[in-house]
């Protein structure tokens, strides 16, 4: 932990170093997207995700930058719906959907209990629907909205670290027993699940950060995710630039990611994907940053480790 671990953390400081929201339209998702994804049939295949556009999530994480693209109030009734159908207009067909908020989508500020049986409706020819979700919004609007479904649910949670104090200072607003009942309680309902993991959250080394993102996946299997997804930390959220001005925080490496990734594959207990997104932020080395983001896509299509890549960098 860094010298300055003492630091005051909690949701007045985070909303204090924000800016500005972007304009969103409520009737429309404000991204949507298609990539390639090993699936849990074992096959690699398209995957759309619709970045939903709602309200603000109530918990306000030290690290998320994802409350730039939300709303101050919750959206009116209907407007999920009509969301989901401009984005599949635009999209290929696929066989699995990603629902992704900015939030919990059992949260009924942001979704509407209302709009869950339209919305399933949409879903009809999709075989597998993923969503997002903080642990204490998975309860009996889970199963409801499962029950509507044709498709096969899959909630994706936020572990982020099993790191005991970085979990408060996260401002996360969970316990690792909260994650893992969750986990539970879904898995008793036949729900798949994934866990978000993260790489080097602030007030640690690049060694320390490496460690309890193993430790992190090493807990998420354990206590019954299907699959991880390992995020490097990043900054542009107000927060995180102030901890990086102050030397509380430093971008983790792209050989950690590497590390990391090829450490939860060697597991062999579920899938295990490194998110690509700017992976050139992470990397100080032209000569080898494309040769590194294809090996990290091949390992993730694949979920096979493949030969390093050697650089003088590394030295």
């Amino acid at each position: 932990m860094n010298k300055n671990d003492d630091i005051k953390i909690n949701t007045k400081w985070i909303v204090s170093k924000r800016g500005k929201k972007n304009l969103v339209d409520s009737q429309k998702p404000y991204a949507w997207l298609v990539e390639k994804e090993r699936t849990s049939s074992g096959k690699i295949e398209d995957i759309g995700i619709i970045f939903l556009t709602n309200k603000e999530c109530p918990f306000h994480c030290l690290m998320c930058d994802l409350w730039k693209n939300t709303t101050d109030k919750s959206v009116p009734i209907g407007a999920i719906p009509n969301q989901i159908k401009w984005a599949l207009t635009k999209m290929p067909m696929v066989k699995h959907l990603k629902l992704y908020n900015s939030g919990s989508f059992f949260d009924k500020k942001a979704i509407p209990e209302d709009d869950y049986e339209e919305i399933a409706s949409l879903l009809n020819q999709f075989e597998t629907i993923i969503v997002e979700s903080h642990p204490k919004f998975i309860n009996e609007s889970c199963l409801r909205f499962n029950d509507l479904l044709n498709a096969k649910l899959e909630v994706a949670i936020g572990l982020e670290t099993v790191h005991p104090k970085l979990i408060k200072k996260l401002n996360k607003q969970m316990t690792l027993d909260n994650f893992k009942n969750s986990v539970e309680f879904l898995s008793k309902n036949d729900i798949n699940s994934r866990a978000f993991i993260l790489l080097k959250p602030p007030f640690l080394s690049e060694s320390e950060g490496v460690r309890w993102a193993k430790k992190s996946i090493d807990f998420a299997f354990k206590s019954g995710i299907d699959s991880c997804t390992v995020i490097p930390v990043r900054y542009g959220n107000g927060a995180m630039d102030s901890l990086l001005e102050d030397g509380d925080f430093s971008l983790p490496a792209i050989q950690s990611l590497e590390e990391v990734l090829v450490y939860g594959i060697k597991q062999n207990k579920g899938r295990v994907f490194a998110d690509v997104w700017d992976l050139k932020l992470f990397s100080n080395c032209d000569t080898c940053l494309q040769q590194r983001i294809n090996r990290i896509t091949n390992i993730n299509l694949n979920q096979k480790s493949i030969k390093p890549v050697m650089c003088l960098c590394d030295a």
